[in-house]
């Protein structure tokens, strides 16, 4: 309990987990509510429901990949400071 009141460990990189998984559920009903609307299951809306749900994985992997990047270099700051 200290550790998290005076900020010595870090609850963000989990809470960044949990929105990932939450971007992904909604790329992925995304793409299905676009192939639903664009052709009513035909090749076009399934080709442009995968497009659709491909980009918005892949959007949000990199999005919250580069929020845990800066956790990371926080990590790696800390233990450069222990050492010195």
């Amino acid at each position: 309990m200290r550790s998290l009141l005076y900020f010595d460990a870090m609850i963000t990189p989990r809470i960044i987990t949990f929105v990932y998984w939450l971007l992904l559920t909604g790329a992925l009903l995304a793409g299905f509510a676009t192939m639903a609307s664009v052709g009513a299951w035909t090749f076009a809306g399934a080709a442009s429901g995968l497009v659709v749900a491909a980009a918005g994985a892949l959007a949000a992997r990199v999005g919250c990949e580069l929020l845990i990047v800066l956790f990371k270099i926080n990590e790696s700051m800390e233990s450069v400071s222990h050492r010195l």
